[in-house]
This record gives structure tokens, sequence and C-alpha cells, in this order.
């Protein structure tokens, strides 16, 4: 199979974790309740910035660099067709199999079949949010198939049976005493006087993954980027637990966005600067893993990339909104967000919080099915500026606020209260008839300024959370009429 269904105007929609059960605003007000959430947020967020801020700093063509970037990702959308056939075909040249997957349920068919076909009933995974976004973890368990976390912040968000709230920390709202007792209560084995120093944390979660990682037969790991021109993928990491997962099992199941190509080797040059500068505040990563397809005798001797649309190539239809598949998943955007670090990662109720969940999430799915989301933000514009491929998402945040409004069907409360007050407006005697109804209001507020917030609905979703005046005594027509007469 082929990618003939890019460009497809009726291209499906995305599914997965991509939508909350509650609208933003009902959930970060739920997060801003939770003092300590805040507290962590804001120390770990403030000092990724400072680290982010000197490394780029050091980088006197930092500015042409990030424009580089933006032009290589705005040219491979222009001829993503192109360079992912050239992948595939490169992938499969080197010993590798292809598989193409429309949406969640398509990709987490194939990679269940693919470990199944292995015998085993456990894997380990490399960090990986294209797997968070089409839910495969819950789709292996449903099949009686482990799935290990070996990033340390996956492992402790899945261990604590929690989500993750940040796209690089996924545990940022956690601090070391929750983390020592997440270990203490779901690790066997780990030491009962085990202190919160990161250093004991660390060397405990090591103990508890090796043994994982020595008996695994099958891993799964995301992509950084996948360079067309070769078939070669590229995972980058801190820890070391992506080159165990990539080098020790005999299957490796790589799944990635449609997106993630680029055309060149010289092209990943450019990321690999942009990256680790924007995301940790490091200079490189501590490991960056590449390979293509299998080498006989060295690795994984059988190597499957499933790569991914789950809704990308509708967001590519979108001229304005196309540009929020250039993200390289740096998370510099939550990091410097006031909404974020005060909300937290959660609210969103997406894999993918922040700013740039804020304008992914809605287009993967659909503006209706995420309809909040593009109102999560202040519109300041720190995302635009320290994004390293310069990706304007406030201006898509205005762009899917109009859709939204666009969308709006002719039934919903708001419409026909609209409809009905522009008809009131229209008629004189209407319009008196009108005033002398929302008179009945003052009866309602009992001397206060305002209407009580406990309106039936559908007033009620207004008077929660806006005072509504109490309709005044005398109307300005009455007014003027008993001041100038007639």
């Amino acid at each position: 199979m082929t990618a003939v269904f890019l460009g497809i105007p009726t291209a499906p929609r995305g599914v997965g974790h991509l939508r909350g059960d509650e609208s933003f605003p009902d959930a970060a007000r739920n997060s801003l309740q939770n003092g300590q959430l805040r507290a962590n947020l804001g120390h770990a967020t403030s000092t990724i910035r400072g680290k982010r801020a000197a490394v780029v700093g050091e980088v006197a063509d930092w500015a042409e660099l990030r424009e580089a970037g933006r032009a290589i990702k705005a040219a491979t959308m222009a001829r993503l067709d192109e360079h992912l056939i050239a992948l595939e075909e490169q992938v499969t040249a080197r010993g590798g199999t292809v598989h193409w997957a429309r949406d969640a349920n398509e990709a987490n068919a194939i990679v269940t079949r693919l470990v199944q076909a292995t015998g085993t009933d456990e894997v380990v995974k490399v960090k990986s949010m294209a797997t968070q976004e089409i839910g495969l973890n819950e789709a292996l368990e449903a099949a009686g198939i482990a799935a290990h976390e070996t990033d340390l912040a996956e492992l402790i968000v899945q261990l604590g049976e929690d989500k993750p709230s940040h796209i690089l920390v996924p545990a940022i709202h956690k601090n070391r005493a929750e983390i020592r007792e997440i270990f203490l209560r779901t690790m066997p084995g780990v030491d009962p006087e085990l202190t919160d120093e990161p250093r004991h944390l660390a060397m405990a979660a090591r103990a508890h993954l090796r043994e994982r990682f020595l008996r695994a037969r099958v891993a799964i790991s995301g992509a950084n980027f996948a360079v067309a021109e070769t078939g070669t993928l590229a995972v980058v990491e801190s820890e070391g637990n992506g080159r165990m997962c990539l080098t020790l099992p005999q299957t490796l199941i790589t799944v990635m966005g449609i997106e993630k190509v680029v055309p060149t080797w010289r092209d990943l040059e450019v990321f690999l600067q942009l990256l680790p500068r924007s995301s940790t505040g490091e200079r490189m990563n501590p490991y960056t893993s590449l390979w293509a397809g299998v080498t006989p005798g060295d690795g994984p001797q059988e190597f499957h990339l499933v790569l991914v649309d789950n809704g990308r190539t509708a967001v590519l239809a979108d001229e304005v909104g196309r540009e929020a598949l250039h993200c390289i998943r740096c998370s510099a955007c939550l990091n410097v967000c006031p909404v974020y670090e005060r909300a937290g990662g959660h609210a969103y109720g997406s894999v993918y919080p922040g700013p740039i969940g804020a304008v992914l999430s809605p287009q993967l799915t659909g503006v209706q099915d995420n309809a909040s989301l593009p109102y999560a933000s202040s519109l300041c514009g720190a995302c635009y500026d320290v994004c390293p491929v310069a990706i304007d998402i406030p201006s898509i945040l205005v762009h899917l606020r109009a859709e939204h409004v666009e969308a709006q069907t002719r039934t919903t409360p708001e419409a026909v209260a609209f409809r009905a007050l522009s008809k009131a407006m229209s008629s004189p005697r209407l319009w008196r008839l009108a005033q002398r109804a929302a008179g009945l209001g003052r009866f309602l507020a009992r001397g206060r300024p305002t209407l009580p917030a406990a309106l039936p609905p559908p007033a009620s979703k207004w008077t929660r959370t806006r005072d509504l005046p109490t309709p005044p005594a005398e109307t300005f027509t009455q007014a003027w009429a008993r001041e100038h007469g007639g």
C-alpha cells in the first residue's frame, strides 16, 4: 500500500487520545485549584526556559537557522507524498517493511498483529508521542500484550496510572516526593529506604528497567525524523533507554507520523541543531540514534515502519493550519505559555498540550470535536517567538476560532438568541415588549447589581462565567421622554 490517501479532500480525521472528556475551561478550573501542581509546573518551566535561553544565545546565526528550519518544513509539506514514497522505497531496499495507516485504529491493528506474530506478550517502548496519540498501549493491553515504558518520565506516569502533561517531560507535574511514593508503591523489590534524591530515584528506575531490556524480544519506538533519500530513521534522547530499545531486541517497530520526514541528510543537520537547544536546553542530544533497515548480525533483524496519517492529510489541506505540521515536538512553546504554566497539560485533554496542542489537536480531530482549545490562549505571541521553526501559532489560533464560529449551526442556543435579538431590534413594537419582559429580571436580582449565577439553562452557561447586569428600572427611551417630554 502506498500513500494514495494523501491529498484526498475527505481524508479521515484523527482518532485516539486527541480529545478530553471536559472542555478546556472546565478542566483548567480544576487544575487552577491545585496549588502543588502550579508550583511544580512553575519551577520546572522556568528552569527549562533559562537553560534554553542560555544555549540559544550562544548561536550567532540562530535567526538564520530558525528560518532554514521553517523553509525546509514548508518545502517538505509541499511535496510530502513524493518524500514519503521515496522513504518507503529506501526502507524496503534496506530490508525493512513499511506499513501505511489511515488512522489510529489501523495503526494499532498493524502493530498488534506484528507483535503477536513474534509470539511474545510484552514489548519495551521508547518515548513516542505518536504511540500516545493513537492509544497504542491500551490497544496492546486489550490484546494481552504488556507495553513497558522505558523513558524515566513516561515510566513514572505509567506506574502512577497517570497521564502525560508535557510533550518533553511527561511527569513535569510530579515532584520528587511524589515520584518516590510511586516507586515504593509499584516497583517490585525496590529498597524500602529509597530517598527522593534524584540519583537514587534514577538508580531504582535503572534496576527496574534493565531486566526488561535484556529479556525483551520486541521494541516499539517513535521517530524524531526520517530521511527520505536514505531511509534513515532518527531518535534523539537523553537517557540511553532509546539506544537499548533500538539495538537489543530482535524486532523493532517504529510508529511515525507522516509529517516527520525530511528530504536529505543536509536537512537533518539543521534540525539536529535546532531541536536540542529548544527542547532540553542542550547543545546536542546525549544520544542520537540513526538506523536504516536491517543489518545482518547487528541490531534488530526485523524492522517495521508504520506511517500514520490520523488526520494529518486533512490538516495539510488547510493553507493556514498546515503550518502546525512543521512542529518538531521540542515543547518550547509550552515552557513560555502563561496559560499552560497555570492550567497544566491535563487541562487540554489531548496528548498534545500547550499552544501547539491548541492548534494541532483541533485540526487532527476536526475543530468541533475540540472547540474550546483554540481559545486556550491569551494570544501573547511568546510561543511564536521561541518556536525553532517559526510556527505562527497565534495566527493559526485566530484562524481556528473563526472556523469554529463559522461552523456553528443555526440551532445553537447562542445563534437562536441572536436571531431573536435581531428580530426584536428591527421592530419598535417588539423591542418595547422585550424591554418590558427584561424588566422582570429585577425581581430575580432582589436589589443586587447583577442577576444570580444560578439561572436556568441555557442562560446559566452565560452567567456562570460572566456578570449579567440587572435590567434598569427605566429604559433609555423612557428616561429621554421623561426629561425632554414626548
